[in-house]
Order: C-alpha cells, then structure tokens, then sequence
C-alpha cells in the first residue's frame, strides 16, 4: 500500500479526545492560544458517520478539510477515467489525523481520492467559509492558521517530489536490467 502522500506526519496522539483537545493537537490549529481556538471552535462542523459511508468522493468539488475526532477512515484512490472498481487503498487514517486541506487553498479544486468511514467516526469539518470569516474576523489568528497550512502543503509536496523520485529511479533500474 502506497501511503506516503495521505499520511499525516503531524499527527501527535491517537486517544480520543474532545473537540478542543483534537484541535489543539491537529498542527494546523496547534499554534492558536485558547482565545483563537475558542473563534475555531465556533465555526467548525461535527458530524457522524457510519461504518461504509462517504466522506467525500474522488473528482467531486472540494469544499473543506476534515480532523477525526474518533474512529477511522480509508481513503482510496483511482486512475482518472476509471470506476470505482478500480480504486485503491492508498491510506488509512485515524483518530487525530486530518485530510482534504487542499481544498481550503483551492479554487474550484477537484477531490484527488474517495475518504470512506470505516468504522463509527466523528469528522470534525473546516471548511474554505470558515477560514475566510477567520480571516475577515481576526486576521491574525486566520494568518496563523494560513502559514500553519502552507507549512502542511509544503511538507507534503517534499514527500511526494521524494516519492516519484524515488519511483522515477526504481524505474529506471528495471528498465536497465531488461526483462526477466
């Protein structure tokens, strides 16, 4: 299974926890003193979702990052053009975790996998509203959240630049040995 892109290198600890516990631990909201997390706390989303139910599907408009507050998700991945048949699990993630922040930076930005619940899971959402009306409200509190974001974004990219170029040079030896 090819994980590298969908783990979370941030994640601190996996027990369960409140609301304000998850995000104090989510490193994207890990900077924010008790003031500033109380204003996320009044815009963020908790829903529930049951075993086998989408989170979010692959090519649909990305809206929103999710934290887990508890259970687990799978995040499966297909090749554009393919059905869903031909997806693959390419992540599991778990309580602290956090995923889709993509969309909170993109405009009109398409889902790149499918984020199933795979066992009974509370989501906790941020979504592209929410970071606009931190920013209208308390810019310096959504600027922390902004660069805490890029730093994600950023580390991310590094891992997946690191990964093809470790593929690219996989690739290139079995392409010198020829066939078997």
């Amino acid at each position: 299974m090819t994980s590298f892109f969908w783990n979370n290198l941030f994640r601190k600890d996996s027990k369960e926890k409140s609301v304000l516990e998850t995000l104090k631990q989510t490193h994207i909201f890990g900077n924010l003193n008790k003031r500033e997390l109380n204003l996320v706390l009044q815009t963020i989303h908790v829903r529930n979702y049951t075993p086998g139910e989408t989170v979010f599907s692959q090519g649909e408009l990305g809206i929103g990052m999710y934290v887990i507050l508890h259970g687990k998700v799978d995040v499966f991945a297909r090749k554009p053009g393919f059905e869903e048949e031909g997806a693959q699990l390419v992540a599991q993630l778990f309580e602290g975790d956090f995923f889709g922040e993509l969309s909170l930076v993109e405009n009109q930005g398409r889902r790149t996998a499918t984020a199933i619940a795979a066992t009974e899971t509370a989501l906790i959402g941020f979504f592209k509203p929410d970071l606009t009306e931190i920013l209208e409200r308390q810019p310096q509190t959504g600027s922390k959240i902004v660069l805490r974001l890029a730093e994600v974004l950023g580390r991310r990219l590094k891992e997946t630049s690191l990964r093809l170029t470790e593929l690219k040079e996989e690739n290139s030896k079995n392409m010198t040995r020829g066939p078997l």
